[in-house]
């Protein structure tokens, strides 16, 4: 996460989670000339457009308030998705049995991708079952986790 992503998300989480929904993701990126502000927010009954709505206007006038950014910006709030990023202890929790994939910063276990049922976490590692076998993998070694859906 950039610096400017972890500022807005320390701005923004609490009212997002005062109003009913989680804070997924935050992403600060610049595509061509532009510059985007992206928010996931999720809820156990899943996100609607009317969330999306009411979570930006909520969202632009707490930025608009503390100002944050210096250049213009695009903000964009939508629900993660069905592949969505699991970032947070309190999610990999909630998805226990889910089929994820695991993008991982150098290679463990000669690989530098794994996909596995989510069957634990601790401060050290992350467990999953893959292929029959449990795996342990160390926590500094994730650079993304996401949902897995096969069709």
């Amino acid at each position: 996460m950039s610096k400017t992503a972890d500022l807005v998300t320390a701005i923004i989480e609490p009212i997002i989670e005062e109003n009913g929904y989680d804070l997924v993701d935050v992403e600060f990126i610049k595509e061509g000339s532009d510059w985007f502000l992206r928010v996931y927010i999720d809820h156990e009954k899943g996100i609607l457009i009317d969330d999306c709505v009411k979570a930006s206007q909520l969202i632009s006038a707490k930025l608009d308030e503390e100002d944050p950014i210096v250049q213009e910006y695009n903000l964009e709030v939508s629900s993660p998705g069905i592949e969505r990023v699991i970032k947070k202890d309190k999610d990999f929790m909630r998805f226990i049995g889910s089929k994820i994939k695991i993008k991982l910063f150098t290679k463990y276990l000669d690989k530098k991708q794994h996909v596995g049922e989510i069957a634990g976490i601790n401060e050290q590692s992350l467990t999953i079952h893959s292929d029959g076998e449990t795996i342990e993998i160390p926590r500094e070694l994730l650079s993304k986790v996401t949902l897995y859906w096969e069709n």
